[in-house]
């Protein structure tokens, strides 16, 4: 694929992207390293940081892209419905993977 992007602009944006990401990184380990203790809010709230980053990976492919009644019976809706039901039930990541494929693939069959 061509691009009208000489390699110096492209690799310019690959370091200026990793430096950024490595400051913002940076910036939290040296404001936590600074700090004695971390507030218990904080840290009550830091805990529902890595379900919230999941959720807002994993949501947007289970969102119906029409929002009729049928746009909600898709076999993606079915087979997360299965996955949570049994990470729930079990709190088993094979579990949870095997039912929501097998939910996705029995929906796709059936529908």
């Amino acid at each position: 694929m061509a691009t009208s992007y000489g390699p110096l602009s492209v690799w310019a944006v690959i370091v200026t992207g990793g430096l950024a990401t490595f400051a913002i990184r940076l910036s939290f380990i040296h404001l936590f390293g600074r700090v004695d203790t971390v507030p218990p809010w904080l840290e009550r709230a830091l805990v529902y940081v890595p379900a919230a980053v999941l959720a807002a990976l994993v949501a947007p492919d289970f969102v119906p892209e029409s929002v009729t009644l049928a746009g909600l019976v898709s076999p993606e809706i079915v087979g997360g419905v299965a996955a949570v039901a049994a990470a729930w039930r079990t709190e088993d990541v094979l579990w949870t993977v095997a039912a929501g494929m097998a939910g996705l693939h029995l929906a796709r069959f059936l529908l």
